[in-house]
């Protein structure tokens, strides 16, 4: 696990370095680099766990990590000033899984739990550093999909918990040419609702969980 870990890290900051670079052989942006429509790819590290009151379907203080990957779309404001606003949303899926010893479905315990996909809708404020950096904060709502098997020592069935939340981060976007631009990025979620639905369609109740994702993400897209 440290080896994705630090897989993820390098591609992260190998594009942070590479993309200045990048920029200073296309044509210089203009000072409304970062304004428009936008639609890029993601990847990078992805980690849940339990959070500190440990009410989750991940026992004890076992992690889930692994892989993130998908899109997202946006629509940022830039009048040629310093500050930039933006709304975006993303759609995303995840290899990240653990397993447990299977106990009882009753009691909540599950022998795999795997990252299903993951929603995100919110927005982001940008404080150009250059023409054509932008250091930003961002933050919204988030809803994620663990999907489960559950095993009472006789029978195996499969279920989804559906996971609200709400996720902040920060990250750095380099215009590399007036339409193409690279980006890195750190988001924190907390999910305090959950969930259970059934293969038949019937789901639970929403309850109260405490479930935390750490991501670190590289990002390449295009500005229309």
């Amino acid at each position: 696990m440290r080896k994705i870990v630090l897989t993820a890290a390098a591609a992260a900051f190998g594009l942070g370095m590479a993309a200045p670079a990048l920029a200073q052989d296309g044509p210089p942006p203009s000072d409304r680099a970062f304004n428009g429509p936008r639609a890029g790819v993601l990847l990078g590290y992805d980690n849940l766990k339990p959070g500190s009151t440990e009410d989750s379907s991940i026992r004890g203080d076992r992690g889930a990590d692994g892989l993130t990957y998908g899109g997202d779309i946006g629509y940022d404001f830039d009048n040629g000033s310093r500050i930039v606003y933006g709304i975006e949303g993303e759609v995303t899926g995840s290899t990240s899984k653990v397993t447990n010893n299977p106990v009882d479905a009753a009691a909540l315990g599950y022998g795999r739990v795997k990252a299903g996909r993951d929603f995100y809708v919110g927005g982001r404020v940008g404080y150009k550093l250059t023409p054509a950096t932008l250091l930003y904060a961002k933050g919204g709502y988030t809803n994620a999909r663990l999907d489960l098997t559950a095993n009472n020592g006789t029978v195996t069935t499969g279920e989804h918990y559906t996971l609200d939340g709400y996720r902040v981060g920060a990250g750095l976007e380099q215009a590399i040419t007036p339409r193409t631009y690279a980006k890195v990025e750190y988001r924190y979620s907390n999910y305090g609702n959950a969930r259970l639905e059934f293969a038949n369609g019937a789901n639970t109740n929403n309850f109260g969980v405490d479930t935390d994702r750490h991501q670190v993400l590289a990002g390449v897209g295009f500005r229309f």
